[in-house]
């Protein structure tokens, strides 16, 4: 999503004071699906209503000493509260309290779980989005996966949209009018301050393999889309032109890079009846192994260079373990940070032949995980942490592993260096 902003010139929408990442509504994201949710409360009601009769049972032990030692200490006085305890204990015992209220409150706490399967599969059915044939169960098929990553790209694009619209009142388009409208203020403005050219990648769950999404300027725009990269003769179904025809799609593959796989549904893209797929509606999902098919893309579009800007970074040695956190995003979270590390530490030493520097900037400690939006707790030093001082860390972790070691060191030499006057024959900025 960064790249997604930063090639329009709107970066600074992230990470300001009043930026997306910094606000409230990051806490709302990548959280469990409504229906997850409600059928947790329908069960957790069943369970608390099934263990009343233990619960009544613990508190009345749990009385009866207090009761002892009141009588024991004051015999004439505890008469009325000895009464008044008997009284208590044949009402919460009795035969019309457990065999009729506790039943019916459970049953009718599991009837409304049913019910709010059936009406989220119904309005499922009914939602005029591109879905696909499913076959199976009626519960696999309306539960879904878990965790709800619409919010995330309702966030992302609503963000896209206020910094674009600037103090007007017009409403948000469409997701394709909206992917149409940036694909066009970026290839209009290419070459000027603040725009870049955009490569995203997504996988196609069912090509069963990944979607390369740019939005490249002449001349690597047709290099890139001519190319034919290990000899595979069908490139072309794995390449979406955002500068073309396609631009259409560019929300779309947003919207799959901001997929998780496995617990996030994956987001549903048709492609034009004319193209490769002939109008077939696929499934995209983020891969956090895709590193190196990234690096090699980056290659293809012409560039000699690479700054991999992570928030992950393996661990340096022994000593570095954290406590295990329960719940499935820390669990979710913690498999994509590692498979993300791990991916960048191949992808660096798979292609390094391909460019002349690859620059990492990584903390070096980073408590946070990818799906800790609204902070988390920092075991190493014992205290919060937020995203905003996450963010604080990246403009350090900038300037000292790349801004002065490698723009600094490169000035130096290059102040230093002979002039040549072939410009081929500069000296390049590497390390």
């Amino acid at each position: 999503m960064s790249a997604f902003f930063a090639a329009s010139d709107a970066g600074v929408k992230l990470w300001d004071d009043t930026g997306l990442w910094t606000g409230a509504a990051t806490r709302r994201l990548y959280r469990l699906r409504s229906l997850w949710r409600c059928l947790a409360a329908c069960l957790v009601a069943a369970l608390l209503a099934l263990a009343l009769p233990l619960a009544l049972a613990v508190a009345i032990g749990a009385a009866y000493p207090v009761v002892f030692l009141v009588q024991l200490a004051a015999p004439q006085a505890a008469a009325g509260l000895l009464a008044g305890y008997r009284e208590w204990l044949g009402a919460l015992l009795s035969t019309d309290l457990l065999s009729s209220i506790v039943p019916r409150f459970a049953t009718a706490a599991l009837f409304a779980g049913a019910l709010s399967v059936l009406l989220a599969r119904a309005l499922a059915m009914a939602r005029r989005v591109p879905r696909r044939r499913a076959r199976g169960a009626l519960l696999g098929a309306a539960l879904g996966a878990p965790i709800d990553a619409s919010r995330a790209v309702e966030w992302a694009t609503g963000g896209f949209w206020e910094y674009i619209r600037g103090a007007t009142t017009i409403a948000q388009p469409q997701r394709r009018d909206l992917g149409r409208r940036f694909a066009e203020l970026v290839s209009e403005n290419l070459g000027q301050p603040g725009y870049r050219e955009l490569l995203l990648l997504a996988h196609d769950v069912d090509a069963k393999r990944d979607l390369v999404c740019a939005l490249l300027s002449e001349p690597h725009r047709a290099a890139f889309m001519e190319s034919d990269e290990g000899g595979r003769a069908d490139r072309a179904r794995e390449l979406v032109d955002l500068a073309g025809t396609e631009r259409e799609h560019v929300l779309d593959a947003l919207a799959g890079a901001l997929v998780v796989p496995m617990v996030c549904e994956p987001h549903r893209v048709r492609f034009a009846p004319d193209g490769p797929w002939r109008g077939e509606t696929h499934r995209l999902c983020d891969r956090p192994g895709a590193a190196t098919r990234l690096f090699e893309e980056i290659a293809l579009a012409g560039a000699t260079q690479v700054i991999v800007v992570s928030a992950v970074r393996g661990s340096d040695g022994p000593h570095a373990l954290t406590a295990v956190r329960p719940g499935l995003r820390a669990r979710a979270g913690e498999l994509v940070a590692s498979a993300e590390a791990a991916a960048l530490e191949e992808a660096t030493s798979a292609t390094a032949h391909r460019f002349w520097g690859i620059h990492r900037i990584a903390p070096t400690h980073n408590p946070l995980g990818p799906f800790d939006l609204g902070g988390g707790y920092d075991d190493r030093s014992d205290r919060p942490f937020g995203v905003r001082e996450l963010i604080g860390r990246g403009y350090e972790d900038a300037y000292r592993q790349f801004i002065e070691p490698v723009v600094g060191a490169s000035g130096e030499a290059m102040r230093t260096a002979t002039v040549v006057s072939d410009p081929a024959e500069d000296l390049p900025l590497r390390t």
